[in-house]
C-alpha cells in the first residue's frame, strides 16, 4: 500500500511538470542600432577624441579635419562680394541731373503752350518745347534701362557668390565630426594625425538606450502577436540570472524563414519561424550579443 501511494505521488509530480507552463515565448540575442560615422571631407585629421568604449552623447564633437584650404576659400569669396557691392550704381544720383533737365523742359512747355495759345509765341518755340521733352525722357529712360541691367548682373553675381560661400560653409561645417546618437563607440577606425578621404569610416556607435532583442516565433504563436503588443524582456545572463524588462513588439518580418541553429522556438518541429523585434529601454546592463528571452502579454 505504502508502495502505491509513493507511485501516485511520483505520478502526480511528474503530470504537474509536465503541465508547468513554459516561461518564455521565445528566445534570442540583444541587438542595438549601429552608425558608422564616415568622413564628409578630405584632409588630416587634426583632432580626433574617441576611444573604443566611450558613451557619447548626441552632437558631441569628437573630431575635426583641416579647416585651412576651405576657410581661405571663404575668405577669398566675402573680399569678391565686396567688389561687387562696390561696383554697384547709385541710380537715383546717376539720373538725377536729367531728370531736373526733364522737369525744367516740361515746365518750359508748359508755358510755351500757354503763349502759343494766347497769340504771344510762335507755334515753332512750343515744337521745339515739345522736343526738347522727347529726348529728355528718352535719355532717362535709356539711362535707367542700363543702370537697371549693370544692376541686375551684379546682383546675379553677388547670388552666385553667395550660394559659393554657402557651400563652402556647409564644408567647413562637415570638417567638424560631431555623434549621430547617444551611444557606445564600438570601434575606432583612424587615428588623429591620419589623412582621410571622404567616405573614409572614422568609427561605430551604437545607440545602446535603444536596445531590441531579435526573437523568433512559429506561425502558431505570431496569429497571437501584433506589432505595439507589450511584453516582458528577461536579459540571461547565465546560472538562472535574470533580468527584466519592459518591452514593446515593433517590428514583425514580412516573410518566414528557416530556423537559425542558434534560435529556439515554442515548436522546436517547426521549420520556419518569423524573425521580429522587441524594444526595450536599457539602464546599462544589456549588453550586445546577449541571449534572452520574451514573454507576451
Amino acid at each position: 500500500m505504502k508502495r502505491l501511494m509513493i507511485m501516485a505521488a511520483g505520478l502526480a509530480m511528474l503530470a504537474g511538470c509536465g503541465n508547468k507552463e513554459k516561461e518564455y515565448d521565445a528566445t534570442g540575442v540583444f541587438e542595438a542600432t549601429e552608425t558608422t560615422v564616415a568622413a564628409e571631407q578630405s584632409g588630416a585629421l587634426m583632432a580626433f577624441d574617441v576611444s573604443e568604449g566611450d558613451v557619447l552623447p548626441f552632437g558631441k564633437e569628437v573630431g575635426l579635419i583641416d579647416t585651412t584650404q576651405i576657410w581661405l576659400k571663404i575668405q577669398q569669396a566675402r573680399a569678391t562680394k565686396g567688389v561687387y557691392q562696390s561696383q554697384k550704381p547709385d541710380m537715383e544720383a546717376q539720373i538725377a541731373a536729367t531728370r531736373q533737365q526733364l522737369a525744367k523742359a516740361k515746365q518750359d512747355q508748359q508755358r510755351y503752350k500757354e503763349l502759343v495759345a494766347d497769340g504771344a509765341a510762335p507755334s515753332k518755340m512750343l515744337d521745339d518745347a515739345n522736343s526738347q521733352v522727347q529726348v529728355l525722357q528718352k535719355q532717362l529712360d535709356a539711362q535707367i534701362s542700363t543702370l537697371s541691367t549693370q544692376l541686375s548682373t551684379l546682383d546675379s553675381q553677388l547670388s552666385t557668390v553667395d550660394v559659393q560661400e554657402s557651400q563652402l560653409q556647409d564644408q567647413l561645417r562637415k570638417c567638424h565630426i560631431t555623434t549621430p546618437t547617444t551611444g557606445t563607440v564600438l570601434e575606432k577606425y583612424v587615428e588623429r594625425g591620419e589623412f582621410v578621404a571622404v567616405g573614409k569610416p572614422l568609427f561605430k556607435i551604437a545607440d545602446t538606450l535603444r536596445m531590441f532583442i531579435r526573437a523568433y516565433v512559429t506561425s502558431a504563436q505570431l496569429k497571437n502577436i501584433k506589432v505595439g503588443q507589450k511584453a516582458k524582456v528577461y536579459a540571461d545572463y547565465g546560472d538562472g540570472q535574470k533580468k527584466e524588462y519592459d518591452g514593446t513588439v515593433n517590428w514583425i518580418s514580412g516573410k518566414s524563414e528557416f530556423t537559425p541553429k542558434t534560435i529556439l522556438t515554442d515548436d522546436e518541429r517547426a521549420d520556419l519561424v518569423y524573425a521580429l523585434k522587441v524594444a526595450i529601454k536599457n539602464d546599462g546592463y544589456v549588453k550586445i550579443g546577449m541571449y534572452g528571452e520574451v514573454k507576451f502579454n
